[in-house]
């Protein structure tokens, strides 16, 4: 059996070398801006957070999005599209991993955003959405207006009043919750 080599070199915990670990990589990069595809999205966790991968033909790189961020974001992720996530490097102490934690996503390209345009397009054309025979003039009124919110709170007693004030209709409310970890899928 070998003997061990003793070393000079200090002890130091499993937590204190990740937390120096932490430090270099955001001290190093900072703000990235990563071009890659979006592989093993699917859709935001119950906690309201985005977890998925950016990779190219040579690496990949574990990403999250916080449900802040999700929230705010104007172009969603989606499984296999290439994209440029705009955030900060840091380290993930519980797996050894290193991420990247994405404050802004977007098309890699007009050429991309065009073509997701074009085929949504033609999606929707198939359907026949586009069809002149489906098309009707809009009325100058509408006779009925749709309101999705809570019924108790205080936001529809003002449309409310304010449509009884000014335009009275007929008023239809989707009752849902405004707030907590269900509200964005009930009003969706």
């Amino acid at each position: 059996m070998p003997e061990p080599v003793l070393s000079n070199a200090p002890e130091i915990s499993v937590t204190e070398l990740s937390q120096a670990l932490r430090r270099t990589v955001e001290d190093t990069f900072g703000y990235v801006r990563v071009r890659g595809e979006v592989s093993g999205y699917r859709g935001p966790h119950s906690s309201g957070h985005a977890y998925f991968c950016l990779k190219d033909e040579g690496a990949r790189i574990d990403a999250v999005v916080w449900r802040t961020s999700f929230s705010k974001l104007k172009f969603k992720p989606e499984e296999g599209m290439e994209v440029i996530a705009t955030g900060r490097l840091t380290t993930y102490p519980g797996k050894s991993t290193y991420q990247i934690v994405i404050d802004v996503l977007e098309p890699a390209g007009v050429g991309a955003l065009l073509a997701q345009l074009e085929e949504r397009r033609k999606r929707l054309a198939a359907e026949g959405l586009f069809d002149e025979a489906r098309k009707r003039p809009l009325p100058y009124l509408p006779e009925v207006i749709g309101v999705v919110t809570s019924p108790t709170g205080a936001v529809i007693r003002d449309i409310l009043h304010r449509l009884a004030e000014r335009f009275p209709r007929r008023v239809l409310v989707w009752p849902v919750r405004v707030q907590g970890e269900t509200a964005a899928a009930e009003v969706a």
